[in-house]
């Protein structure tokens, strides 16, 4: 079992994520938003896993990584963003920051495998897993 953190101001994804999360054992602490985020992290401590939207209002999912990186002493906290905006720029984005990206709507059984991978690799297994996927893609 591993601490989650999700941070999502949708409430019917945040609960759907929080209840697919802890019916596969984890403890997931739940945010609404960046500053909420920051609070429940001083509170209860730091997640293993940071699971964060990307567009949300007054702090978005990019700045709200680098806060709970630096509030945790954890510059390698793993993460995953999630996002309905799909753009290069912003893939690019939480890439540099060695997290994942998944697109919403997403599939559990992929985000409950990116998690695993955080939780079993690390920083440096997202980073590989990222690196490869890059290197397969047209673009790259």
């Amino acid at each position: 079992m591993a601490q989650l953190l999700v941070v999502e101001d949708n409430a019917d994804i945040l609960h759907l994520i929080w209840t697919q999360m802890r019916a596969r054992g984890h403890e997931v602490l739940g945010a609404s938003s960046g500053p909420e985020a920051l609070a429940a992290v001083e509170l209860w401590g730091p997640p293993q896993v940071a699971v964060l939207d990307v567009a949300m209002p007054s702090m978005d999912g990019l700045e709200l990584l680098g806060r709970l990186r630096g509030a945790t002493g954890m510059p390698e906290l793993p993460a995953i963003f999630l996002s309905a905006r799909v753009d290069p720029a912003t893939v690019e984005a939480a890439h540099r920051l060695g997290a994942a990206f998944l697109a919403k709507p997403f599939m559990e059984e992929i985000l409950y495998a990116a998690i695993e991978a955080a939780l079993t690799k690390g920083y440096e297994g997202l980073r590989t897993g990222i690196d490869a996927a890059s290197q397969r893609s047209p673009s790259a």
